[in-house]
């Protein structure tokens, strides 16, 4: 199989699909303006070829910010695309279109990936979403888009979840997820007077969260949005950790990207050495793949700030692009099998 990213920075589709020839699969991450339009002429141009799409910035080589990218899949693919609507109030109805869309690409644990375009309620979409592919043995990279609405086979969709099914019909596909924080100290905090609906942590420890977190880390009201990036919240799930990121202050309360419960068991977490970090997980992928046709990553918006106010952005791009064709999306959250998490990037490997 071979993976294709192209760009426009103005926006010109037709600019960003140059030289793209029979794809087999197609991912969009176009701009606000021209979303839509972007989404009707995609199908216009590869009438009949699966593909799903989004409002976020993509990236190969170079960050495009306020333009298009579009990411294809061909010479050896089978593939399906679809959409899980309404996924806020019933993300169970349209099940069905997932298990005839497993059935049909035949996918497998070793050579099938599902990638996921969201526009919100990701915990409940990945919930369902990953009770079909966890029976097939089959993993999951995705991420959330902008402005409440995606795109699957030319047509937009707001509340859903958009999916593509992508079988790598000559060799092996992986998934990796990768966390740049550690726990900061050994304290636990219970949280309470949560409101789920609006991501809404209220008390740490019976205390109000804002307080804890200013007095812990010794930072200013109006510092706690930035501070998220070294200093995120994380939540045990299982042997692994889900960061949430602060959003906003609301009160005497965090607003998170993230929902949080009431006696959900957290910790502070603390940025690591990112550059180390980096070069480890590239290692581990070359270690597994000799060979690659394609990486497809998802890196949180947070990262990218991160990463661009340090001066390590474009350095991090060429170091992925090493290992072969590499695209991705900037997204507002990080789907990894049946985990949203934030300040994150998940990836797919392509053999």
């Amino acid at each position: 199989m071979r993976q294709f990213f192209g760009m426009s920075r103005r926006g010109n589709l037709r600019e960003a699909v140059s030289g793209l020839v029979m794809p087999q699969m197609l991912l969009l991450m176009s701009n606000e303006r021209q979303f839509e339009e972007h989404v009707r002429e995609l199908e216009a141009l590869f009438p009949g070829v699966p593909s799903i799409g989004c409002i976020g910035m993509s990236y190969d080589t170079q960050v495009v910010e306020d333009g298009v990218g579009v990411v294809a899949f061909l010479d050896g693919v089978v593939a399906a695309a679809n959409v899980l609507e309404q996924v806020s109030v019933m993300p169970v109805r349209d099940i069905q279109r997932l298990e005839r869309d497993v059935n049909q690409v035949k996918g497998s644990q070793k050579d099938t990936i599902c990638i996921d375009f969201c526009s919100g309620n990701d915990a409940c979409a990945l919930t369902t979403i990953y009770s079909v592919l966890k029976r097939r043995g089959i993993s999951l990279v995705g991420g959330t888009g902008d402005k409440g609405k995606v795109s699957a086979n030319g047509r937009i969709y707001p509340d859903g979840v958009a999916y593509a099914l992508i079988r790598n019909a000559n060799g092996r596909v992986k998934a990796y997820k990768e966390n740049i924080y550690h726990t900061r100290g050994n304290q636990r905090f219970i949280a309470s007077r949560t409101d789920k609906s609006r991501y809404v942590l209220g008390a740490l420890n019976g205390m109000p969260a804002r307080d804890v977190y200013q007095k812990i880390l010794k930072v200013t009201e109006q510092q706690i949005p930035t501070q998220t990036f070294k200093n995120p919240f994380g939540k045990i799930n299982g042997d692994d950790v889900c960061i949430i990121s602060i959003k906003e202050v609301a009160g005497d309360s965090l607003v998170c990207f993230r929902q949080v419960n009431d006696s959900d068991v957290l910790m502070l977490l603390e940025l690591g050495d990112y550059r180390a970090i980096v070069k480890e997980t590239i290692a581990e992928i070359r270690r597994d793949f000799p060979r690659i046709s394609g990486v497809f990553s998802v890196n949180c918006l947070f990262r990218y700030k991160l990463f661009s106010d340090n001066g390590y952005m474009q350095e991090y791009l060429q170091e992925m692009s090493a290992l072969g064709s590499h695209g991705g999306l900037v997204g507002y959250g990080e789907h990894y099998n049946n985990r949203f998490v934030n300040q994150s990037m998940a990836c797919v490997v392509f053999e």
